[in-house]
């Protein structure tokens, strides 16, 4: 095999084991940049060694095999392995004599546990939301702090400083790189779905920027949304969530004009949309009903996307239905943001009158001051009830608040059309 050849396939490996491989020797050595460095270690010899003798049969197990040795030789060469077999000797006992065996047994372990509590690790509520989101893709996602810098328009300065912090609250807080017990899942779960869905909805609507979706966001979210649904089959708001971004991302071809300014979902052309991802999407959510979870906060959301996924054209849309859901999206996931989506889909079903007064009720939350959305709703209801001149000023208001290039244009361009009354 030529070098070059044998240099592609050795990366392409690594990159698929590279969250396995931090995942099992995290869980060894109690450190999550220790691991990464154990990781690296193992490809630089990879890159050396595959060329000369050729790739392995298990180039996988070849890689954990080689980062277990360097890892093994770090605790003999810093005096680590008195300092384990002490902590382990505590725990297991005075009938536990070869601590090194127990080391051994751990790093055998099923390889899907390891990988679930790397992301439960990565997603813990002792971390920011900003370190959490930049420690998930760095460790699960395999992005670079440059690639992770650029999709968050950020500097590399601050995700790197992101990422150390994080790293460092983990050391300092000593958590154990395991899953949850029964009882601390579910609040666990929901910093992890919260995280992953955060990444998605940034590469679908970006915040700030001159681009309007930022797709390897997307692909990111629902990489790890599929890694996790692996790992965890039985929780039905974990395949909620999948679903939800499956049928959310099947409108990506769709959604931006030539021009990069936003389709509104009347103005998309449905052909374009990913029918494939549609159809992943609705059975994910057949599956979330088979397991009597179609009452969660994702599987509301999946379900309302599925509204629009289903209706062949724009004048199909089932707003009353939407509206229906949107009632009880709020009785479970109570907030602000939700409250102004379910005002938008009363107007859609019961007029724009009905979405005045609910708008009228939100500007008085303080989570929505400055907030662009709200005054975007508003202006399109003043549109739709004939009021030219209150919703041209409403949504050059929203432009203002926008910190996105294509969304502040798209704003404009309706603040224009209202002149035309």
């Amino acid at each position: 095999m030529q070098t070059d050849e044998a240099h592609t396939t050795t990366e392409t490996v690594f990159r698929m084991e590279r969250a396995r491989l931090i995942a099992a020797l995290a869980r060894l050595v109690r450190d999550v940049g220790l691991a990464e460095e154990l990781a690296q270690d193992a490809l630089v010899a990879a890159l050396a060694e595959w060329p000369k003798r050729g790739i392995p049969d298990k180039p996988a197990a070849w890689l954990m095999a080689t980062a277990r040795r360097r890892a093994f030789d770090g605790f003999r060469r810093q005096r680590m392995i008195a300092r384990k077999n002490a902590e382990i000797g505590a725990e297991l006992g005075p009938d536990s004599h070869d601590p090194a065996a127990e080391i051994e047994a751990a790093m055998d372990d099923d390889i899907g546990d390891e990988r679930l509590s790397l992301i439960f690790t990565a997603c813990h509520p002792l971390l920011s939301l900003d370190q959490r989101v930049a420690l998930t893709l760095k460790l699960i996602g395999g992005l670079t702090t440059q690639e992770i810098a650029r999709a968050f328009l950020s500097s590399e300065t601050t995700i790197a400083q992101r990422i150390v912090r994080a790293k460092k609250a983990l050391g300092s807080a000593g958590l154990p790189y395991v899953v949850p017990q029964a009882e601390e899942l579910p609040a666990r779960l929901a910093s992890v779905l919260e995280v992953i869905y955060l990444i998605f909805n940034e590469g679908y609507a970006a915040s700030t920027g001159a681009d309007l979706i930022r797709p390897q966001l997307c692909a990111e979210a629902l990489r790890l949304g599929r890694i996790l649904v692996g790992l965890q089959p039985d929780e039905p708001e974990v395949h909620a969530l999948l679903a939800l971004m499956e049928i959310q991302a099947s409108r990506l071809p769709a959604r931006v004009g030539a021009d990069g300014v936003p389709l509104t979902l009347a103005e998309q052309n449905r052909a374009r949309w990913d029918h494939l991802l549609i159809r992943r999407g609705l059975d994910g959510l057949d599956r979330v009903e088979r397991l009597n979870g179609a009452g969660g906060s994702y599987a509301l959301q999946a379900a309302l996307a599925a509204c629009h996924a289903r209706a062949m054209r724009y004048e199909d849309t089932d707003w009353h239905r939407i509206a229906g859901l949107y009632d009880r999206l709020l009785d479970v996931t109570p907030s602000p943001v939700v409250a102004l989506n379910r005002a938008v889909a009363h107007a859609m079903a019961f007029g724009p009158e009905k979405g005045l007064a609910l708008v009228a009720d939100l500007e008085q939350e303080p989570a929505l001051a400055g907030y662009a959305s709200l005054a975007a709703a508003r202006a399109d209801f003043l549109f739709r009830a004939g009021r030219w001149a209150e919703a041209k000023a409403s949504y050059e208001r929203a432009a203002a608040l926008s910190g996105n290039a294509g969304e502040r244009a798209f704003l404009m361009r309706r603040a224009e059309q209202c002149a035309a009354f």
